[in-house]
């Protein structure tokens, strides 16, 4: 007996050899090919570098050579230095200078006859320096002019015999001299009791000693003028407030107008007045009045006008010299610096082009270079303020001056070195950056 799947057999097989176009019709089914996955392509990842790695590579370029790095960072310390000692040096000389005129401004007094007189006068008793002491802040007061109108006199050694040597004369209280704060080279001024007796005394500025073959240390010694016989006292050095006495010999005011005559027309006598800080207007109000009470109008007491037009001419030349100084040291850095750092280059060509063959790119070694610039100018900027503050505080000892800095300059400073590095290793960076790594590796 047939089984099922027997049965299922023939039945099958009957049905094909009954239609055959049929079964030919419905050919068998075939498996589909599978589809191949597309291969997959690595992506290439841009080139990156992180600030600490940036760091890394700039102190790794410093340190691989440090002479080298010292050297280039001495012309930013030369250049910043100079720049801030120059600029401070100058403010302190300018400081002084303005404290000198201001000092001399606070403390001098000039009385003079106004209107100018006609004839020939001397408004000014011979107590005048003795009155003027009574008023409080006056420190040195006393008549002075220029004798013989105003025209040079004949001196000569007493002596010696020759041609006689022509110099300016002047008429000059002791107290005017102390007024003008005047200092011997050697000898003293004469005495008050020269001045009261009209003694024929005088003093001579050393270069008219020089003429008359007169040495400090050789006072008292006796010279002839106008062919009369005077004894010189001492030689005169310096006399800051009447550089004018420096011109000629110096006589006391009793003993030129005795050998002299009165002051003329155009060479009227005045009083000079010294006082303390701050005094010089108190002063100025009551000379007129305690030099002349019967006729105080007849004169005029003014302060030391202020030199305002020669402090800014004083101080606009300074600072344009020290402009000029400062351009030119920051300069001479600059180029330092750009030097040094191309010399750099070429000493690492194989080095750059090995960075640029693993990947590195071109904003990598420029950032490179004008970070090394960068540090070296900050670094050389501070070290060279340091320097130049010592300077300047050295300066001001030697002389004596009170030193004046300006912050801003001292802060800004490093700064500016900085700034100044990274612009001098713009160029040098650009340049690296283009080498070819082929043809650095192969050079």
């Amino acid at each position: 007996m047939p089984t099922e799947t027997e049965t299922e057999t023939e039945t099958q097989i009957e049905t094909e050899i009954e239609n055959p176009a049929q079964t030919q019709a419905q050919p068998a089914p075939q498996a589909q090919p599978e589809t191949p996955a597309p291969p997959t392509v690595a992506q290439p990842c841009p080139a990156r570098m992180r600030l600490a790695a940036l760091w890394f590579e700039i102190l790794a370029g410093l340190l691989q050579r440090p002479g080298r790095a010292i050297f280039t960072m001495l012309g930013t310390v030369l250049g910043i230095g100079s720049f801030v000692a120059v600029t401070g040096i100058s403010a302190t000389a300018s400081g002084q200078i303005s404290a000198d005129f201001t000092l001399l401004d606070a403390t001098t007094v000039n009385v003079t006859q106004y209107p100018p007189p006609n004839t020939a006068t001397l408004p000014f008793p011979a107590d005048t320096s003795k009155r003027l002491a009574q008023i409080d802040g006056e420190v040195a007061a006393g008549r002075w002019w220029s004798v013989n109108n105003g025209q040079t006199v004949d001196a000569q050694p007493a002596l010696a015999s020759g041609e006689p040597v022509k110099v300016q004369a002047f008429a000059a209280d002791s107290g005017a001299l102390k007024a003008a704060e005047a200092s011997l080279a050697g000898g003293n001024i004469y005495s008050e009791f020269a001045e009261a007796h009209a003694a024929r005394v005088a003093l001579v500025s050393t270069a008219v000693a020089t003429q008359l073959g007169i040495t400090a240390d050789a006072v008292p010694c006796p010279i002839r003028i106008q062919g009369q016989q005077y004894m010189v006292t001492g030689v005169l050095k310096k006399v800051p407030a009447l550089p004018q006495l420096m011109l000629g010999v110096v006589l006391p005011a009793a003993t030129a107008q005795a050998a002299f005559g009165l002051p003329s027309v155009n060479a009227p006598a005045s009083v000079i007045i010294r006082t303390r800080a701050g005094a010089a207007g108190v002063v100025a109000q009551q000379a007129p009045v305690t030099i002349r009470p019967d006729q105080p109008k007849l004169l005029t007491a003014t302060s030391t006008p202020v030199p305002t037009q020669e402090r800014a001419m004083v101080l606009s030349r300074v600072s344009g010299l020290v402009a000029i100084l400062a351009l030119v040291v920051l300069i001479i850095g600059a180029v330092s610096i750009a030097n040094t750092t191309m010399v750099s280059i070429m000493e690492r060509t194989a080095e750059i082009g090995l960075r640029r063959a693993l990947g590195a790119r071109t904003r990598h070694i420029i950032g490179q270079f004008l970070g090394e610039t960068g540090v070296l100018g900050a670094v050389g900027g501070v070290v060279g303020t340091s320097l130049a503050l010592l300077v300047i505080l050295g300066v001001a000892l030697a002389q004596r001056w009170t030193p004046v800095v300006d912050p801003r300059i001292v802060f800004s400073a490093p700064v500016i070195a900085a700034v100044v590095g990274v612009l001098a290793g713009l160029y040098p960076s650009i340049r690296a950056s283009r080498i070819e790594p082929i043809e650095a590796l192969t050079a």
